[in-house]
């Protein structure tokens, strides 16, 4: 039986990108029972590609109950509503068989991971604080996407002054925009530029220079993807909300891999039931992007743990 409920957990702060605001997290968790078992899953519908709740949940409901992981695959779409499945129905195999999801993937135990911690897109002066209370972690993700972003990059630098930047732009540059603020980009020390242009308006990215890494987010969903991002992107970003879950994530893990690309791995603002099995797939990564724990004023029970370290492995009791 195949059980979807949706849910909501509060966010510390409100969390603005160039889309918008919320100030809580909502997610769909699945729960798959089948002799006296459960395994569970966690998505979050993203309105940037087409998807609600109540579309989402409705794909869950019409799957049929006892649909395994080699037939879900062509029963939907890349996406959240075959993640949060698929993330169930990896958790449900390794219960049953009294093993941890690593093993049954056939991967390395994994370790911690360092992650970044994201700065959501404020006036100067509030970026330049958050960063500054949040100068002792070793890498910040900035969300940016609007024409005045020089302000915003200069005072989130001043707040933290040692710390590793990557940045976000979600869409929201132009190419001329991108082309004016790159020389600043690497003035200013960071490391990597997520999505910069909209997807589908991205050839561009191929004709302008790319002086730091440039790394596909909303152009990257899933293997069917990479074909388009040669000659434009660096790097590409996997979350198991576009790839429709982990057995797809490793699967474009390995194919970006072969063909030559850097991986990062990323979430939507989630529990720690959804990064659970995003930290499988970011072992080895050059960008760990799974703090949506940290975001959250309340969590699951038995949550990831963050530490010095970085990101720890799930225990046995959240997932896997």
């Amino acid at each position: 039986m195949i059980r979807v409920e949706a849910e909501s957990f509060r966010l510390a702060e409100v969390f603005t990108i160039s889309r918008g605001s919320r100030t809580e997290a909502r997610v769909l968790t699945v729960r798959i029972e089948r002799d006296g078992l459960t395994g569970r899953g966690e998505c979050v519908p993203y309105a940037r590609y087409g998807e609600t709740i109540e579309s989402v949940a409705a794909q869950i409901a019409g799957l049929p109950g006892g649909i395994d992981r080699d037939a879900l695959q062509s029963a939907l779409p890349a996406g959240a509503a075959r993640n949060a499945v698929d993330c169930a129905l990896w958790d449900l195999e390794a219960k049953r068989r009294g093993t941890r999801v690593w093993t049954l993937a056939g991967l390395a135990a994994p370790g911690p991971m360092e992650t970044c911690f994201t700065l959501s897109l404020d006036t100067p002066e509030r970026m330049r604080a958050a960063a500054a209370r949040n100068a002792h972690r070793p890498l910040l993700k900035i969300k940016l996407g609007t024409p005045d972003d020089m302000a915003r990059l200069e005072a989130v630098r001043a707040g933290a002054p040692n710390a590793r930047i990557v940045v976000d732009a979600n869409e929201g540059w132009t190419a001329e925009v991108y082309s004016d603020l790159a020389p600043h980009l690497l003035r200013l020390g960071v490391q990597m530029v997520e999505q910069p242009l909209p997807a589908g308006q991205d050839d561009l990215l191929a004709e302008i220079a790319r002086p730091l890494p440039v790394c596909a987010d909303e152009s990257c969903h899933d293997r069917a993807s990479l074909p388009a991002l040669r000659g434009k992107y660096d790097m590409v970003n996997i979350k198991l909300d576009k790839t429709g879950g982990l057995t797809e994530a490793l699967a474009l893990r390995d194919a970006a891999r072969a063909e030559g690309y850097r991986v990062m791995v990323g979430c939507m603002v989630g529990t720690s039931l959804a990064m659970a099995p995003a930290v499988l797939v970011a072992q080895g990564a050059e960008v760990v992007d799974l703090d949506g724990p940290l975001l959250l004023a309340e969590d699951r029970a038995t949550p990831l743990a963050y530490d010095a370290a970085g990101v720890h492995p799930p225990e046995a009791a959240l997932w896997g």
